[in-house]
């Protein structure tokens, strides 16, 4: 019997990954991702919310998430707050190193 192939959440089309307290944004078959950590929660009513999470965008060098470099990092107070900005910075260097090929083709 194959073995099926575990599912994915996907947020605004890329991988969300979560290991822990520590979620992955992105796809890691490209350059840069966004690490969040939950790094505090607080109880609302009898559900665990984050209430401090950090936000880092790594540039990866290969397949190990343990090499990557910090390229931004800062703080938020919700985790939807902290994708809004992960996400943002995600794609905004996604865009610049699309357009930096484009040009080095040329």
């Amino acid at each position: 019997m194959a073995k099926k192939a575990k599912e994915c959440l996907l947020y605004e089309g890329k991988p969300l990954l979560r290991d822990g307290n520590v979620l992955y944004y992105g796809d890691f078959n490209e350059n840069f991702i966004t690490r969040f950590t939950i790094t505090e929660t607080k109880k609302i009513q009898d559900l665990e919310v984050a209430s401090k999470v950090n936000i880092e965008l790594l540039e990866k060098h290969g397949d190990d998430i343990k090499s990557a470099r910090l390229t931004k990092k800062a703080e938020r107070d919700s985790l939807y707050a902290a994708l809004d900005i992960g996400v943002y910075w995600l794609e905004d260097i996604l865009e610049m190193e699309r357009e930096f090929l484009q040009k080095a083709a040329q």
